[in-house]
């Protein structure tokens, strides 16, 4: 362990020298690997009584931990499994005292093709060697696609099956920006994307002059524009972009594979870091948000499933394990004298569960106050709207809280009982179906009404060709991942709202996805067509 770690902190040293420390800061997940006292005293505890090697133990043991994160309904968090399998694959190799994996040596430039990469594997490609990467497997969020954008390395991820139809030395284009990759592409497509990467490169030139600008209509309607994040060292390129704070601060890292439950004061100093990086902006913080099956065994009683992503999970899980949901709202109203922090409940499915939700943050407000321990006292407090049945029943919902945000992910895959991870069916998952627009409206309508505002965090809002869409509902907030806030910005400073609500009318007489979503692309190439490209 000792030896991969000092491996690791030399990748990461070298990476912080070419590309800077952010960057450089992926491996900090690879070194809390290979620090993490939960996985080292399995292999210990296994060790004694198991009657195998320890290379063998630690491989069973890693991979079980990164099986843990592939099961959960977050593309976010499965790819995070790849991190530890890198970690696992080094750590196997250092015991069986092997020399540590050299990356394939290219004599000339080339497009590297292959099943999966690990951030290591991109970490150590000659640049001047790797034109470009395309892979079997993997996704935008993944770490080594993340590295390949900051090492300036075109990367399509997840072709699935791209390596069977390929041979060594053929010719492709290929192009990160649209995520496709040409076989043998003609002298005439060549040109043209020539042109195009011409064009790409003056537009990213331009949007990193908006980052200390405002996200302003051209008609002078200010639209919110804030990050989600994952991890508290996110929050560097949430500034770094030009976000106005946290729109979605997804808190379950705080809770995966550890053998007991995250405590009161390490939840709070977390948060509270995060707050006093972003103030005055705001941080909304999403409780938790995973079924107790991602919990440490022992600490809640579970039973198995058939289909968990519909099951005892979220505030579902937290209204059943009261303590558990107190110990993070606690620690939530301490961190908030720091910042501006609110709180955001998710998968709420009517009224009920609402008031339950707010009656317990009470109770953990008298509980603080009880104790002389400071915390606010007025907290804003929202619902995450993105069960068809909320979206539905948002008028009744609106008076309960201070704001809505509206989960367009699960929003469009309940409301169209569409599986979005599912390849097969994939097809079916429509931003623009006209049932999906009217459950926006709703729930806009409803906030409006009740003189609340109203987000969306899903990925829509990072969608420039959608964000004409939301805008004409009338949306006050989007938030989006922090690398997509320029583009969202430039989209909505070229934009009119009296424009936007004419095209949200036309949508509503349109009957299918695709003519509206055509609408939209229209009026998005008519303002911002360079963005297109």
């Amino acid at each position: 362990l000792i030896q991969t770690r000092m491996q690791i902190l030399e990748m990461q040293q070298r990476i912080a020298e070419s590309i800077g420390a952010k960057d450089a800061a992926i491996f900090d997940a690879h070194l809390l690997v290979v620090e993490d006292r939960t996985l080292i005293d399995e292999v210990l505890r296994k060790l004694e009584t198991d009657l195998c090697n320890v290379e063998w133990i630690f491989q069973e043991v890693a991979t079980r931990y990164a099986e843990t994160l592939n099961k959960i309904d977050d593309p976010y968090l499965r790819e995070r499994a790849l991190d530890i399998q890198d970690v696992t694959k080094r750590v196997v190799r250092n015991l069986q005292g092997k020399a540590p994996k050299t990356f394939l040596a290219l004599t000339e430039p080339h497009i590297l093709v292959a099943h999966n990469l690990t951030p290591s594997d991109t970490a150590s490609m000659n640049r001047a060697k790797v034109l470009g990467i395309a892979t079997d497997l993997g996704s935008r969020t993944s770490h080594a696609a993340i590295l390949a954008r900051s090492l300036n390395i075109p990367a399509v991820v997840g072709l699935h099956d791209i390596t069977a139809k390929l041979e060594t030395g053929q010719h492709v284009l290929l192009d990160g920006n649209d995520g496709c990759l040409i076989v043998d592409p003609t002298p005439e497509t060549l040109a043209r994307y020539v042109e195009t990467e011409s064009r790409r490169a003056k537009v990213t030139a331009k949007l990193k002059e908006l980052r200390e600008t405002t996200s302003t209509t051209r008609d002078g309607r200010h639209i919110v524009l804030s990050a989600n994040i994952e991890l508290p060292e996110d929050v560097d390129a949430v500034a770094a972009n030009g976000a106005e704070g946290i729109g979605l601060y997804r808190t379950e890292f705080l809770y995966l594979n550890r053998t007991s439950l995250p405590t009161e004061d390490e939840q709070y100093k977390i948060y509270r870091r995060v707050a006093e990086r972003v103030r005055p902006n705001p941080l909304i913080i999403r409780t938790f948000d995973l079924g107790g099956d991602k919990l440490a065994p022992g600490t809640v009683d579970i039973a198995d499933e058939l289909n968990p992503f519909l099951g005892w999970r979220a505030i579902r899980f937290c209204l059943e394990n009261v303590e558990v949901f107190k110990t993070q709202l606690r620690a939530i109203l301490r961190a908030s004298v720091a910042g501006n922090v609110k709180i955001m409940f998710p998968m709420i499915s009517g009224l009920d569960e609402l008031r339950r939700a707010i009656a317990i943050l009470g109770e953990c407000k008298e509980e603080l106050r009880s104790a002389k321990i400071d915390a606010s006292e007025k907290i804003e407090v929202g619902a995450m709207v993105e069960i068809p049945s909320a979206a539905i029943c948002a008028s009744v919902l609106a008076p309960e809280v201070d704001f809505f945000s509206i989960g367009t992910n699960d929003l469009i895959q309940y409301a169209l009982a569409v599986d979005r991870v599912n390849e097969k069916i994939a097809h079916l998952y429509q931003p623009t179906h006209p049932a999906v627009l009217r459950l926006l409206k709703m729930i806009a309508d409803a906030g409006h009404a009740n003189n609340i505002w109203v987000g969306v965090c899903g990925e829509m809002a990072g969608d420039i060709a959608l964000v004409p869409l939301l805008l004409g509902l009338g949306v006050d907030e989007l938030s989006t991942a922090a690398i997509l806030v320029p583009r969202v910005k430039r989209a909505v400073q070229s934009l009119e709202i009296p424009e936007c609500r004419r095209l949200v009318e036309e949508a509503f007489h349109l009957n299918t996805a695709a003519e509206i979503l055509a609408r939209c692309l229209e009026l998005a190439e008519k303002r911002y067509g360079d963005l297109l490209c």
